[in-house]
This record gives structure tokens, C-alpha cells and sequence, in this order.
């Protein structure tokens, strides 16, 4: 009935890096499962449940049945209300509610982007809800940044589980981080899987045969 339907939040800070976090509203996203298949792993228990109310694990038959309608991602918390999947479920549905009911748009299977009885790609008329704070209606922007870098700062430094390696983060730091490793060494990995999708991809499509006839990678 809803799809990831992810809540984004993008806040300036005193940091180098502005407070930005993009998640869905379910326990994984399909992204993640195109990964588990190109690596050739299961997909976690919890993260998907099918039409007869079994938990899958079995990626190439996820990645099928999701496009027939016959499975789909649980909410954040998962199935049931053990771990609170009603909570993401409710985000889920205020997303899709913001996005449809101010424009009048469709809903569920009107915007799945396949024919359930075909499997067969079709449009995706998607609605977009965005919200823009003046900051300094409010109080001035430097004061704005200055409260919340101090905040995040405190995070970071805050006390964390004497057995867990590692350390603190939060959002927008390890992108940041990542962004500028791979900027410094000219670019990032692909992984094999990926690098033949993409060849196979740019073989098929004349106009990005033409566009890329070698990628760097080759």
C-alpha cells in the first residue's frame, strides 16, 4: 500500500558539513536488497514479509515477488508491534498523506511503477512534499548553527558502550567523511557486480553507448 516513503532532514550547523539524514520509513529499502542480490546474501529476517504473513530471506525470490505484489518491506520496527513497526507504519502513512491528499495525487498500486499482473513497468505519477523553515523569522541563522553544532558536538563526545568499537557519529558526518577520502583519491571503488550492470546497461542503450564508450573502470 506505501512505499519507502522516506522522511529527509538537511540542518545547517557549525560543523563543516550541514546535520543531513535521508531515511526511509521501512526497515530496509529496496536498494538494499538489489545489494544483497548482487552480493549473493540472504536479506535479514524482519525486513520483508509476504502476503501469507512469512518473514522472507530469499533475495532473488524477494526481488520477484515485491514487483508481483506478493511481498513487501515492513516498516521501521518490523512486522507486529513487538519492536514498534506501528511507529513506522504511522511515519509512513504521514509521508504518503502529505504527498497525496495537498494535490489530490494516486496512492498504492497507482504509483508502484509496475502492472501487478504483468510485472511490466508503467508510469510513476509520484507526489513530492517539501517544507522550507525560515530560520531567521525565528532567530538569527549563526545562533541557529552555533546551538546545533554545540549539540552535535556533545553527541559525539558523549559517553558510548564500553564493548562497541568505534565511535560516535551523526548523520552527515561519515558521508562527509566518505565524500572527501574519495574526492582526495579521484574517485571511488565499484564493485564487480556493479561494474557489469553498468556495462550492460551502456551496451543496451545506443545514446550511452555513444556517450561512454569506455568507462574507467574498463
Amino acid at each position: 500500500m506505501m512505499g519507502t516513503n522516506p522522511l529527509t532532514w538537511g540542518l545547517p550547523t557549525s560543523d563543516e558539513f550541514p546535520f543531513v539524514i535521508d531515511c526511509a520509513t521501512s526497515v530496509n529499502q529496496r536498494g538494499k536488497i538489489e545489494k544483497y542480490a548482487r552480493e549473493g546474501n540472504p536479506t535479514p529476517r524482519g525486513a520483508v514479509i509476504d502476503d501469507q504473513g512469512v518473514e522472507r530471506t530469499d533475495t532473488e525470490g524477494i526481488l520477484r515477488d515485491m514487483v508481483l505484489g506478493k511481498c513487501a518491506l515492513t516498516p521501521l520496527g518490523g512486522a507486529g508491534d513487538a519492536m514498534g513497526g506501528y511507529k513506522g507504519y504511522g511515519w509512513a502513512a504521514t509521508v504518503e498523506i502529505l504527498c497525496t491528499a495537498l494535490q489530490s495525487g494516486p496512492w498504492g498500486d497507482e504509483i508502484c511503477g509496475v502492472d501487478r499482473a504483468t510485472g511490466k513497468p508503467k508510469p510513476m505519477p509520484l507526489g513530492h512534499f517539501f517544507l522550507a523553515i525560515d530560520i531567521e523569522k525565528i532567530c538569527p541563522v549563526d545562533t541557529f548553527k552555533k546551538n546545533a553544532g554545540q549539540f552535535l558536538a556533545a553527541l559525539r563526545n558523549s559517553k558510548k558502550s564500553p564493548i562497541g568499537g568505534g565511535r560516535i557519529w551523526t548523520a552527515g558526518e561519515p558521508e562527509n567523511d566518505a565524500r572527501t577520502e574519495r574526492t582526495g583519491q579521484g574517485g571511488m571503488k565499484v564493485v564487480l557486480p556493479l561494474q557489469k550492470n553498468m556495462i550492460a546497461l551502456r551496451d543496451s542503450r545506443p545514446g550511452l553507448k555513444y556517450k561512454y564508450p569506455k568507462l574507467p573502470f574498463e
